[in-house]
């Protein structure tokens, strides 16, 4: 019989300023925000800690002060495992595909129960710093680094042709930033948490045109645990669970950005990774119920929105201006807040969007519950969605 996997814990801290810097005479240190979590998560899932056999994490940001983070973390929970210990990396991917690795631990057979886990600590290290090491890693260093390009520069660009193209107004692009502040402002784990206007998002200084402050994520930490299991164990475990339904992943074959022309809005890793997981899940995009996008800039969550088939290309924006991805709307997208409310944790981010899923399909939300939640989808990517990584997961009794 083929296996299949549920999510049945979750636990994370808000985002926000967690790290402290070197000079601080009490020092926040990493291993004790995560065995915190990862018994949260146990406690929510309803295991006993004994029961994990497989922890994959994301990789670390280079400022988190222990290395080897994995193993140290192992074994501060005293934590014996036959299955695999392990931390990934795949830039803005990094969390889906711990995700997705701990998903392939309970698919293999080696584990009954692994955990998707991580912690992204930035927020004391200078923004010179983290900006230098973040065009190192997301360009090219003999082109793109020397000439100060930047990830917000990828996404400007696209927000300019996909202007020209559609005819999308600056005001339908800034509908989105005020859409997710008002979602961020119902969920507790948000980093900004104050509801914003139309007008203000206008009014803010540019970061590089047309975007402009809220139009962009924020620096922030972040850390999450998330519990996967077998469905014969969701089973036993006599309440509700998230099964994953679906998976879809595409890279296109470039680093970050493409260097050969092409079609720089259409988003095709995300478009064929999300085809491939709706076939997977037996669904279209028609079925979905709630949405979580990586979408570092609001011009991102209306592209992925149109590749993914939740809106038709070109409509992104004024769906979005007219409410159709807000609370309530016809297809709410990113209820947590997003990336530039929720905030962005880069190497844990994704993990949000799944505790996130797993609150909605376990009618765990609250005041941002979208009601009768049963299929959900989470994106990761990988560059200016020169890759993509697609889940579908659906809502179990």
């Amino acid at each position: 019989m083929t296996r299949r996997v549920a999510l049945i814990g979750a636990s994370a801290i808000p985002n926000g300023r967690h790290q402290t810097a070197d000079e601080e005479e009490l020092q926040v240190l990493e291993h004790e925000i995560m065995t915190r979590l990862v018994a949260e998560a146990v406690q929510d899932a309803g295991i006993s800690k004994e029961d994990i056999q497989s922890l994959v994490f994301t990789l670390p940001r280079p400022y988190t002060r222990q290395k080897y983070f994995h193993t140290f973390l192992v074994g501060q929970l005293r934590l014996a495992c036959r299955g695999s210990v392990m931390e990934v990396m795949g830039n803005g991917m990094t969390a889906a595909l711990a995700f997705d690795k701990a998903c392939d631990e309970i698919l293999l057979g080696r584990s009954d129960v692994a955990l998707a886990l991580g912690i992204n600590m930035e927020s004391a290290v200078p923004a010179s710093e983290h900006m230098m090491s973040s065009m190192r890693t997301t360009g090219d260093v003999d082109f793109h680094t020397s000439a100060g390009f930047t990830p917000i520069a990828w996404y400007a660009m696209d927000a300019m042709r996909y202007m020209h193209e559609t005819g999308a107004t600056r005001e339908q692009l800034a509908s989105v930033a005020v859409k997710n502040r008002h979602h961020a402002s119902l969920n507790p784990l948000a980093q900004y948490r104050k509801p914003i206007t139309l007008e203000e998002v206008l009014a803010q200084r540019p970061i590089v045109e047309p975007l402009g402050l809220y139009d962009v994520p924020p620096r922030g930490d972040g850390a999450a645990c998330l519990v996967l299991a077998s469905e014969e164990v969701a089973k036993s475990l006599g309440k509700p669970y998230v099964l994953v339904r679906g998976r879809g992943f595409y890279h296109d074959g470039s680093h970050q950005i493409n260097d050969v022309p092409n079609d720089m809005i259409g988003f095709e890793a995300a478009a064929r990774a999300s085809r491939d997981a709706y076939a997977q899940a037996g669904i279209t995009a028609a079925d979905l119920d709630v949405v979580e996008l990586y979408a570092p800039c609001t011009i991102v969550e209306v592209l992925v929105s149109e590749a993914i088939g939740l809106v038709p290309r070109g409509h992104g924006a004024r769906a979005a201006f007219e409410g159709e991805t807000r609370l309530g709307g016809r297809i709410p997208v990113s209820t947590s807040g997003g990336l530039t409310s929720r905030g962005h944790p880069a190497y844990v981010t994704s993990l949000y969007n799944y505790v996130e899923l797993a609150d909605q399909l376990r009618g765990r939300a609250g005041a941002r519950q979208v009601k009768n939640a049963r299929f959900g989808l989470s994106t990761g990517e990988l560059g200016n969605y020169n890759a993509a990584l697609v889940h579908v997961l659906e809502a179990m009794a």
